[in-house]
């Protein structure tokens, strides 16, 4: 009875212990909420600082709420605080500038007064790897995308069209290797399907053939692996030993690998071979030299490709599936997409519709449209973020931003916004028909202009691109930053849209309209998995009477 007396006495000795910790624990937390909470509603900010979005936990701050749903979040905080306000972002104060003006403040900021590379290199270097977009001055980088601009001339989209059709074709034929749609209908989850198809055409249209044949499906895989780098959490810890940051490194050395190793054979190969060898991506950046007369090295050519690979891939992944779910509710611009097609791009012999060519694209507005409107709801980055370099003052405010804040521009609200859009989070591509029928008079975009073909134009070390950010549409940002690849982005969501909307019929599989939500858990914006719509081929000869 000793022993038992003894060890009972050790337990309830123990329980008492950690009771007592677990007390004293929850009693510091609950003064340090307390403290926060009565600093915020005693010591007000300057009143040259915005105001702070009132948060119950320091450092966390707003960091979950905006996590989970940010348009929620910043449409929420406009209607209290106006459009611009300060909340805590994982321990740093960062400030949101709504808004036209806001975009037009932080996307146009000088580069004396913000920075991008001290926000997103710890992000991007793990994933893209060393000296290239934001792991080198930002002069060089300016340098890299003239060198990039190589695969995105006029003469190279027009080739494209036809690679990229061929692919989706391939993809989707019934005697394709994986056997994924061998049969005439049958579902497919739309989010991983666009994600391994965008790989494919990506890599053949940017990068050329012999990158394409090296990849197949388990490189989507691989591909995968490194994307689930772009965490959130990498902001802060891209070094921390994590499985899905092992992943990724393996993934990048794997892939810049592969790079290298077709490098080094082209610089092996003999003249005669290489005279007649496709011209590509790999080969214009073997050719290249920065400004100072130096070439670009092996090892920045591979880590290039990376770069290019995932901007060429990762937002038209998401966007292309947003494009297909959205169609899977709506039939009726289903087949209107494929009367347009019937109409513009003509018959072969089998009766057939013909496929499309760079030409067309001028012909097919309402594929354009289909394109634009997903991107106003469903941009792929829902937030721009920049370092503040000196204090800034805002314009029509009493507000300076100090060198302590971080900015964060999300053009992706003016787009949902009613201010420009009825109904915006209504999905409806014929808002855009230069003719609004009466049907959609309603919902025509309210006195804006959203081309940015008039504003003024800056080069900013890689051919003239528009300074605007006047428009409440500006899915590929404005700027030095704007993404170059816009035309391409276009080019290859509508190759794809036309290609399987001329072949293929996709539904909801109870019939409705509904789309699945959003999942903004990584870096960029996305449909929530599983995504899965019922898809069925068109009859024969889709075009002719029986299509």
């Amino acid at each position: 009875m000793g022993l038992l007396g003894d060890t009972t006495h050790a337990l309830s000795t123990l329980t008492s212990t950690w009771t007592g910790v677990f007390t004293a624990v929850g009693i510091f937390i609950a003064t340090v909420v307390l403290l926060n909470v009565f600093r915020q509603l005693v010591f007000r900010n300057s009143p040259h600082e915005p105001p702070l979005v009132f948060h119950w936990v320091p450092f966390i701050g707003s960091t979950i709420s905006y996590g989970m749903d940010p348009y929620t979040f910043f449409f929420a905080c406009r209607e209290k605080y106006g459009d611009v306000f300060t909340f805590i972002l994982l321990g740093k104060k960062t400030t949101v500038c709504l808004g036209t003006k806001g975009n037009d403040f932080i996307l146009n900021g000088k580069l004396k007064d913000v920075n991008a590379e001290e926000i997103y290199s710890p992000l991007t270097t793990p994933v893209f790897g060393k000296d290239v977009v934001y792991d080198c001055p930002n002069a060089k980088l300016m340098e890299q995308k003239k060198f990039v601009k190589y695969g995105l001339t006029t003469s190279a989209l027009r080739g494209h069209v036809t690679l990229i059709a061929q692919e989706v074709r391939q993809f989707f034929d019934k005697d394709a290797p994986h056997k994924k749609f061998a049969s005439t209908s049958g579902t497919v989850d739309i989010p991983p399907t666009m994600a391994e198809l965008t790989i494919y055409t990506a890599s053949r249209s940017l990068q050329g053939k012999e990158v394409r044949e090296k990849f197949d499906s388990t490189f989507a895989d691989l591909y995968h692996d490194l994307d689930m780098g772009f965490t959130p959490i990498n902001f802060m810890l891209p070094w921390a030993p994590l499985p899905q940051n092992r992943r990724r490194d393996a993934a990048q050395k794997k892939m810049a690998d592969t790079y290298l190793s077709i490098i080094k054979q082209r610089r092996e190969e003999s003249k005669e071979k290489s005279e007649t060898r496709e011209e590509d991506m790999i080969w214009n950046l073997m050719q290249c030299t920065y400004k100072d007369g130096g070439p670009i090295p092996d090892r920045e050519i591979a880590h290039i490709m990376i770069a290019l690979l995932m901007a060429g891939q990762h937002s038209s992944s998401s966007t292309i599936s947003w494009i297909l779910l959205r169609l899977a509710s709506r039939p009726d611009i289903q087949e209107d997409l494929l009367a347009e097609l019937k109409s513009n791009l003509g018959r072969n012999p089998d009766g057939s519709v013909k496929d499309i060519t760079f030409d067309d694209f001028s012909r097919l507005p309402l594929h354009a449209q289909v394109v634009k409107e997903t991107l106003r709801i469903h941009a792929p980055i829902h937030s721009i973020l920049r370092a503040v370099k000196q204090p800034m003052p805002v314009e029509g405010t009493p507000y300076i931003i100090p060198t302590s804040h971080s900015l964060l521009a999300t053009p992706g609200v003016s787009a949902r916004s009613s201010e420009y859009f009825s109904e915006p989070l209504h999905w409806e591509p014929h808002r855009w028909d230069d003719k609004v029928s009466s049907k959609h008079a309603h919902l025509a975009p309210k006195h804006l202009n959203t081309t940015s073909d008039s504003d003024e134009k800056e080069d900013y070390g890689y051919g003239l691109v528009s300074k605007g950010a006047a428009s409440p549409y500006l899915p590929f940002g404005a700027g030095r930053h704007r993404c170059i690849g816009e035309q391409f982005a276009y080019l290859q969501l509508q190759t794809i849209l036309a290609t399987l909307v001329k072949d293929f019929k996709f539904s909801n599989l109870d019939g409705g309209s509904q789309v699945v939500g959003t999942d903004y858990s990584s870096l960029f914006s996305q449909p929530m998995r599983p995504a899965v719509v019922r898809w069925e081929r068109r009859a024969e000869k889709a075009g002719a009477s029986a299509a």
